[in-house]
């Protein structure tokens, strides 16, 4: 019997899921030396030897890596355990005429956690990320946000409607816990908090073990199309702290943002992943469109084939994507 497109989506959700528990509760090596957290310092400011003539501005939940001195102002803002590193493949050219923004959550990256390890992570960032754009006056602010980055976006152009001009949510939900049930449910933040509450637990019992490679290499199996690409997500989530992946991913999952969409006032265009297996794109269109019918000034685009990383899958069309983004 022919799947239909809602239970086919249900289904992936599900091992969706579990993937994203072994992305959590695999050892994270970078950390499980037995080390303590290097010592965190509020709103240090320090030149990045990474990158020539950038500076790092650290906050309590995030820091910002700036890039480029002219132009109007980009975020740049990576999913759950991912750092600003997601970003490579554009970073560079969008500086050339823009001045970006690199974001990374504190405790990803390697980066210490300072004031992740307590609840409120994503109103956290939502905060500082506010902060950075009233403090500096900036405007015509552009923010692009893959997966839990996406959320992250929405919410700041929600709550915060002045200071995001142009928003771009790649691949993502305003709440991604509509995939875990069946069809046709009507999903509440209750419903989903006890499941949410456990992958908490599970994830972040694995800070201190050792390291299982194949339980990293089998968590991101289906996030990128390409094995080059998996590589570099392997070492990107053994160099996030379990602890704070576990809060991100738990508030990611019981965070509901479409009773805000109607307050966004941005241009919101959303990117979303396909390719000949799952999702096609003639069913999963129609499905996000569903999801986001409350924003206001909306445009769809779908590339592919791509997996979850669009922009690591295909980098060509994700940097045609955002150019075209940033000058409509």
């Amino acid at each position: 019997m022919k799947t239909t497109f809602v239970n086919l989506c249900a289904n992936v959700a599900r091992l969706l899921a579990v993937l994203i528990v072994l992305t959590g509760s695999r050892a994270f090596a970078q950390y499980a030396i037995a080390s303590t957290p290097r010592p965190y310092q509020q709103h240090q400011v320090h030149v990045d030897s990474s990158s020539a003539g950038s500076t790092t501005e650290r906050m309590d939940h995030i820091s910002v890596e700036v890039m480029g001195t002219t132009g109007s102002p980009v975020f740049l803002i990576p999913g759950l355990s991912s750092p600003r590193a997601a970003w490579d493949g554009i970073a560079p050219e969008l500086a050339k005429t823009h001045r970006v923004y690199l974001v990374q959550v504190n405790g990803f990256g390697g980066d210490a956690p300072g004031a992740n390890l307590s609840p409120g992570i994503l109103t956290g960032i939502v905060t500082d990320l506010d902060e950075v754009i009233s403090n500096r006056k900036l405007t015509d602010v552009a923010v692009v946000g893959h997966s839990m980055g996406g959320i992250v976006g929405l919410m700041l152009a929600a709550r915060y409607p002045a200071s995001v001009d142009r928003l771009m949510v790649v691949d993502e939900l305003p709440f991604s816990s509509v995939m875990l049930f069946p069809p046709g449910t009507e999903v509440t933040v209750s419903m989903v908090e006890p499941r949410a509450a456990k992958m908490r637990e599970t994830i972040a019992a694995g800070y201190g073990k050792p390291a299982d490679p194949a339980a990293v290499e089998a968590s991101v199996a289906r996030l990128s199309l390409d094995p080059n690409n998996r590589v570099r997500m392997k070492e990107w989530a053994m160099a996030a702290d379990p602890r704070v992946t576990a809060q991100a991913l738990y508030e990611n999952l019981t965070t509901d943002v479409r009773p805000e969409l109607s307050a966004i006032r941005a241009k919101v265009s959303v990117v979303y992943a396909w390719n000949d297996t799952y999702p096609r794109k003639e069913r999963v269109e129609p499905f996000i469109h569903q999801q986001y019918a409350a924003v206001q000034q909306i445009t769809y685009v779908g590339i592919g084939p791509s997996a979850h990383f669009v922009m690591l899958d295909q980098a060509a069309k994700f940097q045609e994507a955002v150019e075209h983004f940033l000058d409509n």
